[in-house]
């Protein structure tokens, strides 16, 4: 009896010695940090997105990752310099309840702000089931990143959440504005033409696709299919997602 005792307390004690560990935190860092020519033109920090408001957990707008991903992410933007090109990451790391936010987003009949130019060809409604919102992103393990070319050193475009913008199937320059080569489509644009070998494109268009496609892939990228935007890098001990909010560096 004296032994079950004895063994039930260590356990116990065990358990609190667990508690009052401090927590790890998550092995993101600001891709800033690892190469600060990168540009960031972080989408859901503003309202320059699909839902036409900052997402939860965005408290800043930068762009985090894991440490390997970051690492490769700068390899691909020294091989660019040759072309006066740079990348530029519309998102990175993203907190679980961002990713609930835009779920709960797709199923809400209430809007206040017409975004319909991020899907001119679809009802709302039919986002979630068709694919383009899902309740679970590789961008919260922080392996994922949007992003697109830009030529070096340009300015950043001006968004005017007052202004009406075409749809981002549009010509380049009907577009909101945005400072990348012209991949046929704004980012986040839920329509086929976004997928990365559409033919629906010009062969320009197309062209840059190719560019920032063989640039990723080069250095462990693998894109989205659907999103010419969207590439993972495949880091090991990368299961895990995050809900940690983005903090300003």
């Amino acid at each position: 009896m004296a032994r079950a005792v004895i063994a039930l307390l260590m356990i116990a004690f065990a358990a609190a010695a667990a508690d009052a560990a401090p927590r790890r935190a998550p092995p993101l860092v600001y891709l800033r940090d690892i190469d600060r020519s990168i540009a960031q033109d972080i989408r859901y920090a503003g309202s320059d997105n699909f839902t036409g408001r900052p997402l939860p957990g965005y408290s800043a707008p930068e762009c985090l990752l894991r440490p390997a991903a970051a690492r490769a992410l700068s390899q691909v933007q020294a091989e660019l310099a040759a072309a006066h090109l740079s990348l530029k990451v519309y998102d990175c790391y993203r907190p679980k309840r961002a990713v609930a936010a835009m779920a709960a987003w797709s199923h809400s009949s209430e809007d206040d702000t017409d975004t319909s130019r991020f899907y001119p060809a679809l009802d709302k409604s039919k986002l979630f089931a068709l694919g383009y919102i899902a309740n679970r992103s590789a961008h919260s393990r922080g392996v994922a990143v949007d992003l697109t070319l830009v030529p070096r050193g340009s300015a950043p475009a001006g968004f005017d959440p007052a202004a009406h913008y075409g749809p981002c199937t549009g010509p380049h320059t009907e577009r909101a504005p945005d400072n990348s080569l012209d991949m046929g489509t704004g980012f986040d644009c839920f329509d086929v033409k976004s997928h990365t070998h559409d033919a629906g494109i010009t062969p320009a268009q197309a062209a840059n696709r190719r560019l920032l496609l063989a640039a990723m892939r080069k250095h462990g990228f693998t894109n989205y299919s659907r999103e010419w935007w969207h590439f993972s890098f495949d880091a090991a001990d990368s299961d895990m997602a995050y809900d940690l909010p983005i903090a300003p560096h």
